[in-house]
């Protein structure tokens, strides 16, 4: 299984500005190697290297490998689309190979390669990072993030071996509610749409003010919305995981696939919430950790889990009553509707042959 590792490297003035430039050297160098292969219609790898390695070598100052990276990097950006010229940003990341990047693990520092010579740049890292890190392989992507640089390293880790279980937790992902499991735990979304809209205040404020002090107030907050939910998804993917470990039961979950466009959201507001609808991230984030814990990660029909009845069956609209009350209209059988919804999503886990999930892990 491949894992990224993100540390940040804590350059001098000196050394931040010599990574900077050799940043914007190295997208300078992909965006010359792009107009030559669009122009001659040449987007192999192996095809480009022929026709511009030379020149670019002695334009742009760059060491052999730094140019084998951007044409490997312009390579890639063509697989997309031939149809378009590709154009990178100046300080768009480039990948670095252990020919111009070494790790030193024990003194926590890297060896790079920048258009100054060789640089010894301190990073910065915890525990999991460095367990991360002494698996890693292949590239690793410098990247320049809000005045910092950061390193992503690949590391490969081996998938251990899954656990032999019988029964399944099931979670029913919703937007009132993120995530409901079967033995009736809930998540709200109360502190993410409080900070969606906390936000989404002072945005408009700001905006409408238009001073230079709004606009750097602005630009502070780009991203923080985000950076909010992923750690909230972060917290809830743990805790199920933990859950599922400590009670020895798979993780069970709807298949959401194209769950946004089946849905409708009507006013501002429901669209704001619907577009602030991160079940991708969250179910990636489940299904990594389970995975390094061993906990299978099965999908099901999600169809009418939320209109069935957990203990005689009975599917009727008229079952679910509104967003949080289910009322069994067969057998008189009331209980919280995600709840319902997420016992029947074990169920089926349990009887039905599953999806198992294939997702490829993140960070």
């Amino acid at each position: 299984m491949k894992l990224i590792a993100q540390v940040r490297l804590y350059p001098t003035p000196d050394q931040h500005a010599a990574l900077k430039q050799t940043l914007e050297r190295a997208n300078a160098a992909c965006n010359h190697i792009s107009a030559r292969a669009f122009e001659a219609q040449v987007f192999h790898r192996y095809g480009m290297q022929n026709l511009t390695y030379y020149e670019t070598k002695e334009r742009f100052g760059l060491s052999a490998q730094m140019v084998i990276r951007c044409l490997a990097k312009v390579a890639d950006a063509y697989r997309l689309d031939r149809t378009v010229q590709r154009t990178f940003k100046p300080l768009g990341s480039i990948a670095y190979d252990d020919r111009i990047l070494s790790w030193k693990l024990e003194r926590r520092e890297v060896s790079i390669w920048t258009l100054a010579g060789r640089q010894a740049i301190p990073f910065g890292a915890g525990e999991r990072q460095l367990e991360l890190l002494a698996a890693r392989q292949g590239e690793t992507d410098l990247v320049f993030f809000n005045g910092m640089f950061f390193l992503l390293a690949t590391c490969e880790i081996p998938d251990p071996e899954l656990r032999d279980v019988e029964t399944a937790l099931g979670v029913d992902l919703g937007v009132t509610n993120i995530a409901t499991t079967s033995d009736g735990e809930i998540m709200t979304s109360e502190g993410i749409e409080r900070n969606r809209q906390h936000q989404q205040r002072l945005r408009a404020n700001l905006q409408a003010r238009g001073s230079l002090s709004a606009k750097r107030h602005l630009r502070k907050l780009a991203g923080r919305q985000r950076r909010y939910q992923k750690d909230i998804n972060h917290q809830i993917s743990k805790r199920l995981v933990e859950t599922a470990q400590r009670t020895n039961r798979a993780i069970a979950l709807e298949d959401l696939t194209g769950i946004r466009a089946r849905t409708r959201a009507r006013g501002a507001d429901q669209r704001a919430r619907h577009s602030n609808w991160s079940f991708a991230q969250l179910r990636q984030f489940i299904d990594y950790k389970a995975r390094l814990a061993g906990i299978p990660v099965i999908l099901v029909d999600p169809k009418y889990t939320s209109q069935q009845c957990a203990v005689c069956g009975h599917i009727d609209k008229a079952n679910r009553r509104h967003q949080a009350e289910f009322l069994c209209v067969a057998c008189g059988h009331a209980a919280h509707a995600d709840v319902n919804a997420a016992i029947n999503i074990a169920h089926r886990a349990e009887v039905m042959p599953p999806i198992v999930s294939d997702m490829d892990p993140g960070p």
